[in-house]
């Protein structure tokens, strides 16, 4: 079989299973986040925190829940790494020292796990398993919760209120993570994924000496890893590694736990707005990016130039031959088109064009289909961009769902977009001003530039794969991505719940002959051309710099 058709094979397979599970896991979610009823252990944890799940929130009051959580969160995961020298499990490592403390902390809060340390070489068991991968899950769930919130702002009129944050989270947490990610680690144990709690071990007898593996419960976290796409790898190697994704199959089914809630939630967009269409205009918009992003990211890598291209059958150069180019493109758009960040090969080693194609992807704002959550909301963002943008065009004040769009929601939506481009840009533009910061770029020339491009943009992003060329493990990069990452999570979602109170307290408006149809074809095409001229008109002359000038070199 050719490599080109396995990799359609792949692609085919793929879209299959995720459309055989898009209706009944949407359906699920949304009857999760809709029902009254409380299960005997989330009572348990209500009384624990001291919340009322049925007490309805307003916009601010959400917000600071959010806040309040995340807060909490960064503050227990420093002081574990801060504190792991004395821990038990630590394997025998030190205390993490404060600038990657901090960074590590906000990465995994902020659902980035953006990661400037070996993982096996650095953290221990206990961080690994109390600390980081507890926050694989509260973070998804953090932003499935946001995004409901949006949602019930379009689904609701006259109030103000948007639910329950503890609900939203505990239920998001227990009833939809949980249950996934046992189910996928499962399968991933049978994939021969290593999961268990042995120290380190000398392996084999090489030249320079002996090699070391420690061992973890690594199916278990790479499961909600890829399901909450978090990104963080138990190894350095992430998911190239094999103790983590061992065969093609399971590379498959990891990049199928990635895309699986991000797609499915438009299914639950489409039953709690009161029309199932609006939520397939949506997942078409997602789809048919994603599917682009996959046929371009192959086209650069199977790209025959060359005689050592010709020999291996495309660019395989920082791939791993169990995958080969098919499967790695697949995971590499799939990683950057989310918010997860794992890889299964290394990025900087792309051709300059496929380089570039992961960081547009993650330029677009991580919306097709996105993060767990953030995707939903972000490309919700982007619909109210498009229909303002159509009501200019006809000289109609925009509507979406029943809501006008104003002057208010408007601002609160570009304040939205214009956050993580700024982040992006100012923090790359200061690094290679400053006299220290290129120190830390193995490349010269322009890609060296797209290696600090891609880092801030991974880090504002909430994405967390990197270039694997840049030394991030500086004080420089571990304070400025740290900044980069908690104001390209929280600075959103203020806008994010400030709009979806504002919506929810309006009255909703009739459809008439006027009011476009936003469940068609011809709203989806809109979108995407929207979410495509927005961010190449915000990011262009910086890849012009970088993955295109080397490209095209």
């Amino acid at each position: 079989m050719g490599s080109v058709l396995a990799g359609v094979l792949q692609l085919l397979a793929l879209t299959g299973a995720l459309a055989l599970v898009h209706a009944p896991a949407g359906g699920y979610m949304a009857k999760v986040y809709s029902s009254r009823r409380h299960l005997r252990v989330e009572r348990w944890i209500y009384r624990a925190v001291g919340a009322d799940p049925d007490t309805e929130m307003r916009w601010p009051a959400y917000l600071r829940g959010v806040l309040a959580f995340s807060l909490a969160g960064v503050l227990f995961l420093y002081l574990l790494q801060r504190l792991q020298g004395v821990l038990p499990g630590s394997l025998g490592f030190s205390s993490v020292n404060p600038a990657q403390s901090f960074n590590t902390a906000v990465s995994f809060v902020t659902n980035t796990d953006w990661q400037s340390y070996y993982g096996e070489q650095t953290m221990g068991h206990v961080v690994q398993t109390a600390g980081l991968a507890v926050q694989n899950f509260v973070s998804a769930a953090v932003g499935m919760a946001v995004a409901v919130a949006l949602v019930r702002g379009f689904a609701r009129s006259r109030s103000g209120e948007l639910g329950n944050f503890w609900a939203d989270l505990v239920r998001g947490t227990l009833r939809v993570l949980v249950p996934a990610a046992v189910l996928g680690a499962l399968v991933l144990v049978a994939c021969g994924v290593i999961q268990n709690f042995s120290g380190i071990h000398e392996v084999g007898q090489f030249p320079g000496g002996t090699q070391q593996w420690n061992g973890g419960a690594v199916a278990s976290q790479e499961a909600i890893k890829e399901l909450g796409t978090n990104g963080g790898g138990y190894f350095n190697a992430n998911s190239a590694h094999p103790f983590e994704n061992p065969t093609p199959f399971s590379n498959l089914f990891e990049i199928f736990l990635i895309l699986v809630i991000p797609f499915s939630l438009t299914r639950t967009f489409g039953l709690m707005v009161g029309s199932v269409r609006q939520g397939y205009a949506i997942l078409a918009t997602m789809a048919a990016i994603w599917l682009g992003f996959t046929a371009l990211m192959t086209a650069a890598e199977f790209s025959h130039h060359g005689p050592a291209l010709q020999a291996a059958g495309g660019a395989m150069e920082g791939k791993e031959v169990r995958f080969g180019v098919g499967g790695s493109a697949l995971f590499a758009v799939s990683t950057t088109l989310t918010s997860t960040g794992a890889v299964d090969s290394f990025h900087s080693s792309y051709t300059g064009l496929g380089g570039g194609v992961a960081m547009l992807g993650m330029m677009l704002g991580e919306i097709a289909p996105g993060g767990t959550g953030s995707g939903l909301y972000g490309m919700l963002i982007m619909a109210v961009i498009a229909v303002f943008l159509a009501g200019l065009m006809v000289g109609r004040t925009p509507e979406y769902l029943g809501k006008k769009i104003g002057a208010r929601e408007m601002k609160l939506a570009a304040c939205y977009i214009l956050v993580t481009p700024a982040l992006v840009l100012v923090f790359t533009a200061a690094s290679l001003a400053l006299p220290t910061p290129p120190h830390s770029m193995l490349n010269p020339g322009a890609h060296g530039f797209s290696e600090v491009l891609y880092a801030f943009t991974s880090a504002a992003n909430n994405n967390g794969s990197a270039f694997a060329g840049l030394n991030a493990n500086t004080d420089w990069f571990n304070t400025t991505t740290g900044l980069a990452m908690l104001l390209g999570r929280f600075l959103p979602m203020v806008f994010v719940l400030a709009l979806a109170g504002s919506l929810a307290a309006q009255r909703p408006v009739p459809e008439s002959a006027g009011t476009l149809r936003t469940g068609k074809p011809l709203f989806a095409g809109l979108l995407a051309g929207t979410i495509l001229i927005i961010t190449g008109l915000t990011y262009f002359p910086a890849l012009a710099l970088g993955p295109l000038a080397e490209g095209l070199s």
